[in-house]
């Protein structure tokens, strides 16, 4: 689950991390006036978005006048933000964070990260961060480290302070901040945590300036004040439904509804949509203890996406019935007509008493006997 910049703030100054002072905006007038309670004569204006690369995207304004700062937060506020990141589906905006202006003398990134290799949390670190760290990554990979860190003390901060240049009292501000992250990240049950920029000031003190949180979906039932941050405004209105009856949906960009049962079945159905020439239109794992209702669910999300010329769907039952698969499918088009051609395999427990309801139903249907025979029909319907 993401979380805004501001909010991701807030617990790093809980965890004695420093951060800019700043303050939430919802319109003009609370911008300008945010603005004047930071005092100062800079002030950064920020769009919060759930989504990397604001700054080449135009969401991060620097502004040295009130009237800049009206202007900025007018700009942004209901705009639809395109980044890098966002496609170009982009991101409507609907708060601006006010932050002070700081002398910065240099920018580092950092980030910590569940590493399943090295199975710790590891933290990435670059002298070179700020807007074109993936331009860095891409063609001066030596320039990021990644260091595993199983049980963080002073060689592992050192360590990393010196590979980021720092020198003098930067280093022991390194060690504290470094401590202080990952006590964050471990408390806090953190997927990924990243500072870009993290900055040393004109004053000699290393400073937040950006920060992004991600919290690991399956401990969110023991953070409660995280879930209460949760804006379901950023995330797909499709994907929270699904969530509602245990399904495993997420959106993607291409023309073929997929609904397979177990995640590792789905990648393999995706990348044969992928080898055919075609591309998925989703992931969708409706799961082991599937009922008639998610399955009904299921397909009228497949039905009700515009994108979706073709549906797959591609059953090897085990634990599920096929029989409930098909149940789901009579069921949905009650209310959401079979519009697009619809490719079953359907191989398992109760295969044969759930191709009989779909035949027995009059519906015309592409059956397939393995996966490879479904996705070629798949894009062959849709050309």
């Amino acid at each position: 689950m993401n979380i805004h910049e501001y909010q991701a703030k807030e617990i790093l100054k809980s965890f004695g991390v420093t951060v800019p002072k700043g303050q939430l905006a919802l319109t003009e007038n609370e911008a300008v006036e945010a603005a004047k309670n930071l005092g100062g004569d800079i002030w950064v204006v920020k769009a919060q978005i759930h989504a990397g690369g604001r700054g080449k995207a135009g969401g991060v304004r620097v502004c040295k006048s009130l009237d800049e700062v009206k202007a900025a937060a007018h700009d942004l506020l209901g705009s639809l933000l395109i980044t890098k990141q966002t496609g170009q589906a982009g991101k409507d905006v609907g708060k601006v964070y006010i932050e002070e202006g700081l002398d910065i003398a240099r920018e580092f990134y950092l980030s910590l990260l569940v590493d399943r290799e090295e199975e710790c949390v590891s933290f990435v670190v670059s002298p070179a961060g700020g807007m074109d760290i993936e331009e860095v990554a891409a063609s001066q990979p030596e320039k990021i480290t990644t260091f595993p860190i199983r049980d963080i003390n002073a060689c592992d901060t050192a360590k990393m302070a010196a590979f980021l240049g720092l020198s003098g009292d930067a280093v022991t501000q390194f060690d504290t901040l470094a401590r202080q992250l990952y006590r964050m990240f471990v408390e806090q049950d953190a997927a990924m945590l990243e500072l870009n920029p993290l900055v040393l000031t004109g004053g000699g003190d290393l400073v937040a300036l950006d920060a992004k949180f991600v919290a690991d979906d399956n401990a969110l039932y023991r953070q409660e004040a995280m879930v209460a941050m949760r804006d379901l405004s950023e995330e797909d209105s499709r994907e929270i439904e699904a969530a509602q009856f245990g399904l495993n949906y997420i959106q993607l960009d291409g023309n073929i509804g997929c609904m397979v049962n177990g995640a590792g079945l789905a990648m393999a159905t995706m990348d044969m949509i992928h080898m055919k020439g075609e591309e998925p239109a989703n992931f969708l794992d409706v799961g082991g203890g599937v009922t008639v209702l998610a399955v009904t669910e299921a397909f009228k999300l497949l039905f009700s996406d515009q994108h979706v010329k073709a549906v797959l769907v591609n059953i090897f039952g085990g634990i599920v019935r096929c029989d409930i698969i098909a149940q789901g499918l009579l069921e949905a088009i009650k209310t959401h007509p079979m519009n697009v051609p619809v490719v079953m395999r359907l191989v398992g427990t109760n295969e044969e008493a759930g191709q009989k309801l779909v035949k027995d139903a009059g519906l015309k249907v592409y059956w397939a006997n393995d996966l490879d025979e479904a996705a070629s029909i798949a894009v062959k319907v849709i050309k």
